[in-house]
C-alpha cells in the first residue's frame, strides 16, 4: 500500500469522534456539505481532500494545520516522521535540513522570533505561529522553520539557514548545525532513513 495512504489511515485510527467533529467544523467552507454528512472518519474527510487536490503527499500544510487546530503533536510528530524519511530518501540535502531544524529548536528558545525575522518572515505570520501553537516553544520554532522552507523551496538550504543565525549573533547555534553533517555522517546520504528513527530524532527534540 502507498505509505501516505499508510499514514492517512494510521491519523484517521488515532481520532477520536470529538477529533472528527472538530476536523468536519474545520473544513465546512472547504468541503460542501452534502460531503461532510457523509464523512464518518478521519479517512473519509482525507480522502474527499484528496479528490479535490486540496492534499496529497507533496502537499501536506492544510494536514499539518488541522493537526495543529487539535492539538493532536503526537499526530503532528508521526507526520514529521513521514516527510523526514520521504525528503531523506529523495534528497540528501533535505535530510541534513531537517537535522539542522532539529538542532535550531532544541536551542533557539525564545530568540526564535528574531531568527523568523531575518529569514524574512512577516509579523503576520510570526503572530500566527504563536496563536497556533501558544504552549510549545519548540513547536513555534518549528514551524517558522517549515514557513521558511515553504517559501524558499530549494532555496532554503543549511548554509542560508547558519548564515541568519550568525546575522542575530545566535553563534554558538550556528556552530552546533555546521558540525552536525560531519557527525551524522552517512545518515544524510541514505536512501532508507527509517521513518521510526527520525520519529525518535523528532521526539527528542520537542515536547510535543
Amino acid at each position: 500500500m502507498d505509505s501516505f495512504l499508510v499514514l492517512l489511515h494510521s491519523l484517521s485510527s488515532s481520532l477520536s469522534s470529538s477529533d472528527l467533529m472538530e476536523l468536519k467544523f474545520l473544513c465546512r467552507e472547504r468541503v460542501g456539505k452534502r460531503k461532510l454528512e457523509r464523512v464518518q472518519s478521519g479517512l473519509d474527510l482525507f480522502t474527499v481532500l484528496l479528490e479535490q487536490n486540496d492534499l496529497d503527499r507533496t502537499r501536506t500544510g492544510l494536514l499539518r494545520e488541522l493537526l495543529a487546530s487539535l492539538r493532536r503533536h503526537d499526530l503532528l510528530q508521526r507526520l514529521d516522521a513521514f516527510e523526514a524519511g520521504t525528503a531523506a530518501s529523495a534528497a540528501p540535502g533535505e535530510a541534513d535540513l531537517r537535522v539542522a531544524f532539529d538542532i535550531v529548536c532544541d536551542n533557539v528558545g525564545r530568540d526564535w522570533k528574531r531568527l523568523a525575522r531575518q529569514l524574512k518572515l512577516s509579523d503576520a505570520k510570526i503572530d500566527g505561529i504563536e496563536e497556533r501553537y501558544p504552549r510549545s516553544l519548540s513547536e513555534q520554532v518549528r514551524e517558522a522553520l517549515r514557513v521558511w522552507k515553504f517559501a524558499e523551496r530549494e532555496k532554503a538550504t543549511v548554509d542560508g539557514l547558519v548564515k541568519a543565525l550568525r546575522a542575530c549573533r545566535l553563534n554558538l547555534v550556528a556552530d552546533l548545525v555546521e558540525e552536525a553533517p560531519q557527525a551524522q555522517g552517512p545518515v544524510s546520504d541514505s536512501e532508507d532513513v527509517s521513518p521510526v528513527l527520525w520519529n525518535s530524532t523528532v521526539s527528542s527534540s520537542e515536547a510535543l
